[in-house]
């Protein structure tokens, strides 16, 4: 029998002897009734003991230790109350537990925690009908789902959530991008971020001496553990991973200044709503339009500010300090400089057989769709064996057989894992051959299962076990405030109230850099659930206007640049998408409309919600600098090596004002090549911005 087996069924044995006696024991009694202890002498015996009792408390299930006044550890007594193992009862409405479901449903596949997220849903919804059979609502579609994407970057994923859960120090070689070389890393990692697409580790470097970032598509190889002790680190105390999620782009790193940025009136409401956390924003000074801002906002890297600013257009400008105003008018005359003419270009380098390389060439293979087999966290198998025996006590009180493929369905299993695992759970016992439980599957696929008379202590929801508690809080965050007729927020609330803690405390966060339009959300989303009509006071950039639109909404949908409601618009007569962090003000209407059921706003969710690109796009050929060629790779199809280390890249574009955003954001590192159109308007606003920058 495998070591890790032995451990299982030892780890079990002790939690059913525990709750069985309901009084204090001795570690001499443990030794002797407790399966897996009994065959050791007293030195291996207090080891093994000791390293379980470790195992479980990090796993959330403490035991209570008695000890004598004379400090005698042989006379300490041991002991599991039931709230320590039982999760406590959590009064969900109906409304919440849909909503959870639908998380799921969602999720599912896409989600590099689903499947600990499935395990956490089967105990938190226990008694009740469960909730994943529920229908699917269809008001809202996941374009951007946090998935790992790709087999080798699972693998990594699973290693790293490991390594964070056991406290256990990895190494890797890792691509700098800023330094463009490959190193060896050895670090200790406290916490996963989910950020803009990506997963993220932070922890102590042990070459840098501090808490740094590394992203995962930039490991190479395969990450292994130091050493093979059972845990080689204690997280720093003062670790705050929340301070990591609530940055802006140009304030990761090291603090180099406060940059002062002028916001005219136009985009005032948006920049304060959108970007007012990373800074404090005040009304302008004298000789400025009523309603235009400043913000003052901490920044570690001058060019990701700058391009922040850039991408705002003639509305924004940095005002100080002046280093940093010399360095934008510098890149303005740059992008000037490199649309004003014909292309100076270097020689071709080399390119592929059909003349493209691959986005992320140098990072990460595409992702591999839904495989079961690359499901980046596998929850813990003790968290697995504790759901199943719950599953199985239940149906065998019953009386009820369960089918064997609807079991591997509900914890996600094929069926020679569901036998090993039932092979497990039959040897679990509480001591002096009481078993808690046999199961025997039959040659119709069935389960019988006789439960044992104490088996009542698994016949309830066990304690969420740190990857559950973080898989289930994570989706929440996920989706946020933009489910209709959804109770996520006060589900989540329940949850970590009945956890005491905030699970994403200790080990994965997701964060919003985005924009903030959960307002926004909720209004539209009792729009949809309500079917009533909604105004929006909605910002055109393209023609840099506001525009009052009154449209049926059917849904919400997140893509690559934000969250979008899907609507009919009956002034254009075919359905459209408002970006949320567009709409100024939102109204719900007194009027409701029946839904047209020719209407799936949702209908696209794996087209440009997932790709960028929409149906009636053009593509540009844009030149990459030099120091930006490292990046491009990451983000878009190489059509071009050329011989002084720059790209030619391809970009689909629908509006030539989005074109010319992303060219003004990429700070003069980037110039479009063709269509000379958009070319043209990139010379026309980037003059617009040096009459600004004058100004």
């Amino acid at each position: 029998m495998a070591k890790d087996t032995e451990k299982l069924i030892r780890q079990l044995s002790l939690i059913s002897y525990l709750m069985a006696e309901r009084r204090p024991v001795t570690a001499l009694e443990i030794r002797r009734d407790v399966e897996g202890y009994s065959g050791m002498n007293e030195d291996a015996f207090a080891r093994r003991f000791y390293a379980d009792r470790a195992e479980l408390d990090s796993l959330g299930i403490q035991l209570t230790v008695d000890r004598p006044a004379d400090g005698a550890a042989e006379q300490e007594n041991y002991s599991l109350r039931p709230e320590n193992f039982h999760l406590p009862a959590i009064a969900f409405t109906d409304e919440e537990l849909a909503s959870l479901q639908f998380a799921l449903n969602l999720l599912d596949g896409e989600f590099a925690y689903a499947e600990p997220l499935r395990l956490a849903l089967q105990q938190i919804s226990w008694g009740r009908p469960s909730p994943l059979g529920a229908p699917d609502q269809g008001s809202l579609a996941l374009g951007i789902t946090a998935s790992a994407g790709g087999h080798e970057l699972s693998q990594r994923l699973a290693k790293v959530e490991t390594a964070i859960f056991r406290q256990k120090t990895v190494t890797f070689d890792y691509y700098t991008m800023e330094r463009d070389e490959t190193g060896a890393r050895k670090v200790d990692p406290y916490h996963l971020l989910f950020r803009g697409g990506q997963f993220y580790v932070l922890g102590h470097s042990h070459e840098r001496r501090g808490i740094r970032v590394f992203r995962l598509s930039r490991i190479r190889g395969k990450v292994a553990y130091a050493t093979k002790a059972e845990h080689d680190f204690k997280r720093d105390a003062t670790f705050d991973p929340r301070s990591y999620a609530s940055r802006a782009e140009w304030q990761f790193g090291d603090e180099v200044g406060v940059a002062e940025v002028w916001v005219s009136d136009r985009l005032a409401w948006q920049v304060e709503r959108h970007f007012g956390r990373f800074g404090e924003v005040r009304a302008a000074g004298e000789g400025d339009a009523p309603g235009d801002i400043v913000i003052a906002t901490p920044y570690a890297s001058a060019r990701q500010l700058v391009s922040w600013v850039l991408g705002l257009g003639e509305h924004a400008r940095i005002v100080g300090p002046p280093e940093l105003v010399a360095e934008a008018e510098e890149r303005i005359a740059l992008i000037d400089r490199r649309h004003d003419g014909d292309p100076d270009l270097a020689e071709p380098a080399r390119a592929t057989a059909n003349g493209r390389l691959r986005p992320g060439e140098m990072a990460e293979e595409a992702p591999e769709g839904r495989a079961r087999r690359d499901a980046a966290i596998r929850p813990e198998r003790f968290a697995r064996l504790v759901t199943l025996a719950s599953i199985l006590i239940h149906a065998g009180r019953a009386g009820e057989r369960i089918r064997v493929a609807d079991v591997c369905e509900r914890v996600q299993v094929t069926e020679p894992e569901l036998r090993e695992d039932i092979d497990v759970l039959n040897v679990v016992n509480f001591g002096g051959g009481s078993y808690v439980l046999y199961a025997e599957i039959h040659d119709d696929g069935t389960i019988e299962v006789d439960p044992e008379p104490y088996s009542d202590n698994f016949d309830r929801p066990a304690r969420l076990l740190p990857v559950e508690a973080k898989a289930l809080v994570a989706a929440i965050d996920l989706i946020g405030d933009h489910l209709p007729e959804g109770a996520l927020t006060s589900a989540r609330e329940k949850i970590v109230q009945a956890l005491g803690a905030d699970p994403l405390e200790q080990g994965l966060q997701v964060a919003d850099a985005g924009a903030d339009d959960s307002k926004i959300a909720r209004v539209v989303s009792r729009a949809i659930a309500d079917r009533k009509l909604v105004k929006l006071d909605y910002y055109k950039p393209n023609e840099d206007e506001f525009t009052e639109r009154i449209v049926e909404p059917y849904a919400l949908v997140n893509g690559q640049e934000g969250w979008y409601v899907g609507a009919f618009d009956p002034e254009k007569d075919d359905v459209r998408h408002f970006r949320l962090d567009r709409v100024r003000h939102a109204e719900v209407m007194p009027q409701t409309f029946e839904p047209r059921p020719e209407v799936d706003p949702a209908a696209d969710v794996e087209g440009w919600p997932k790709t960028g690109e929409l149906p009636a796009s053009r593509t540009a050929r844009l030149w990459i600098s030099p120091e930006r060629a490292r990046w491009a790779r990451e983000e878009r199809p190489v059509a071009q090596e050329l011989a002084d280390g720059s790209l030619i890249v391809e970009l689909s574009f629908a509006g030539e004002d989005w074109l010319v955003r992303e060219v003004l954001k990429e700070a003069g590192d980037a110039a479009v090549l063709e269509p000379e159109d958009a070319r043209a308007a990139v010379l026309a606003a980037v003059r617009r911005l040096h009459h600004g920058a004058r100004a």
